[in-house]
């Protein structure tokens, strides 16, 4: 488990983490979002141990991160921008992070290489910066690390090759046991692979939590009426959000779904059911209620 208690950093004037709490568990994928100068890229390098915060703690497995090659046994860390010794191989560099990796599968890194047409003996330098993100995806997973830290890195990565790498990370975590945290600044990379999402904002945390948990206390209902329906209609709900198309109506409803159903249907409605909430909805409404609003914080 990923602890993170009370961390701050500033670069000269710049405060780039205020106070920031988090508790990463295992066998999850943590989707970490913000704006672009939010702080994430700063919290990953603190948690990975290559800068040193200014205040709190940051600890894994119950140890310091920092200066603790121990831990960093333990994780990997693939950059925004990925880096390459000059006319190196992807072979070459798997051949440099198996002295660092005592658990370094080499096999499985060609396995990784065939499936994703990635040549081993390939320079480097040659390949596209999608290409080379594979690489670095692919020499993550290969180090057999319990934590795999990455910087926004389905940046770059045509529609296809982006839904194989996020099939690959779910793939490793449900074969063993552990943990991957993914920092983006779009909430719809996270959607489909994220188990617990984390919103920085302005350096601190604004909200996490749990998809799941989410998820049942936030609905969105279509339904359509014979009649006009106003808010005041349904007093005893908490309507976070009405929209209408003639006499359709789709409302985003906090609370128990049991409840609001049993409530909108004093109003007979001709037709009604439960949508899919998308996570950017469920972010709007989390959002709303801190004070914030999401679409000018995000994309």
């Amino acid at each position: 488990m990923i602890e993170i208690k009370g961390v701050s950093k500033t670069f000269d004037d710049v405060k780039a983490l205020h106070r920031v709490n988090l508790e990463i568990k295992d066998g999850s994928i943590f989707g970490l979002v913000g704006t672009n100068g939010a702080g994430k890229s700063t919290l990953l390098r603190i948690m990975a141990g290559i800068i040193r915060q200014d205040e709190g703690d940051v600890s894994i497995d119950g140890a310091p991160v920092f200066e603790n090659v121990t831990v960093k046994e333990r994780l990997f860390f693939i950059p925004d921008e990925t880096y390459y010794f000059g006319n190196a191989t992807p072979l070459q560099m798997a051949h440099y992070y198996k002295r660092f990796y005592p658990h370094f599968d080499e096999s499985y890194f060609l396995h990784l290489l065939k499936n994703f047409d990635l040549e081993p003996q390939r320079k480097l330098n040659t390949l596209s910066k999608g290409m080379k993100k594979q690489v670095a995806v692919i020499t993550a997973l290969s180090t057999k690390t319990k934590y795999i830290f990455c910087d926004e890195t389905f940046d770059g990565l045509d529609p296809v090759i982006r839904q194989g790498v996020k099939s690959l990370l779910a793939s490793a975590l449900s074969e063993r046991a552990m943990a991957v945290i993914v920092a983006s600044h779009n909430l719809r990379e996270l959607e489909d692979i994220s188990d617990h999402i984390g919103l920085l904002h302005k350096g601190g945390v604004l909200l996490s939590k749990d998809l799941d948990d989410m998820k049942l206390s936030i609905h969105k209902i279509q339904a359509v009426f014979d009649h006009e329906i106003m808010k005041e209609h349904f007093a005893d709900l908490k309507i976070l959000k009405m929209d209408r198309r003639g006499s359709l109506y789709t409302l985003v409803i906090r609370g128990d779904i049991d409840d609001i159903m049993t409530i909108l249907k004093r109003e007979n409605p001709l037709f009604i059911e439960t949508l899919p909430l998308t996570l950017e909805e469920i972010f709007i409404s989390e959002t709303e209620v801190k004070g914030y609003d999401l679409k000018k914080l995000l994309l």
